[in-house]
């Protein structure tokens, strides 16, 4: 798993400097927003011209899913809120999917949650360093099949989890959600609503 990050790390630089982004601010980007899609999104924006506010406010839509996951994470956090506060930056999708596996859903396990957070932050962070500064060497990551890293990524997180009812009726009212939304509505807001949907379908 920090494999396949590190590599859509990669993936992350490359584009970010198609876009023209200065490798350091890349690299910063990884190192404090720490968040793939949103990231991936706000270089697609700021690539084509938008503006940085419009990159901000569709990062901040497809982060919204971190709402569910926050809320369980901070019952297993240690330490006070300051702490608390610090290590949530390494809640992502895969570290809480491996600590939900170690753990349950209602507790995920904590040494989990932060352990493999801080191994996938360092990956991610270590690939955009890669592929910013390589950028123009590696060229288009499609190319290389870098961009089904992701995919195939969250595809290996979903499976264990559908051995659980309300693993598959999450999985299934997220997909419809997103499937009938995307056609008309931007991705964030698409998968911020799919979110919200399987948290609550998959919490009866």
């Amino acid at each position: 798993m920090i494999a396949a990050v590190s590599v859509f790390g990669v993936s992350y630089g490359v584009l970010a400097a198609a876009a023209g982004l200065p490798a350091w601010l890349a690299v910063a980007m990884s190192a404090i927003v720490f968040a793939g899609s949103s990231q991936f999104a706000a270089v697609a924006i700021l690539g084509t011209g938008g503006s940085a506010a419009a990159a901000v406010l569709s990062g901040a839509l497809l982060n919204s899913r971190y709402l569910g996951t926050g809320a369980v994470a901070t019952r297993v956090l240690p330490g006070g809120r300051l702490r608390r506060f610090l290590l949530a930056q390494l809640v992502v999708d895969e570290s809480f999917a491996l600590a939900v596996g170690a753990g349950t859903p209602q507790h995920p396990d904590p040494r989990m949650l932060v352990g493999s957070g801080t191994a996938l932050w360092i990956g991610w962070v270590g690939g955009s360093v890669i592929g910013s500064v390589l950028g123009p060497v590696v060229g288009d990551p499609a190319t290389f099949g870098l961009d089904a890293a992701f995919p195939a990524l969250f595809l290996g997180l979903l499976w264990p989890l559908l051995r659980r009812r309300e693993g598959i009726v999450a999985a299934v009212a997220g997909g419809v959600t997103a499937a009938a939304l995307l056609p008309f509505t931007s991705p964030g807001l698409a998968l911020a609503a799919a979110a919200v949907a399987g948290l609550a379908a998959g919490g009866r």
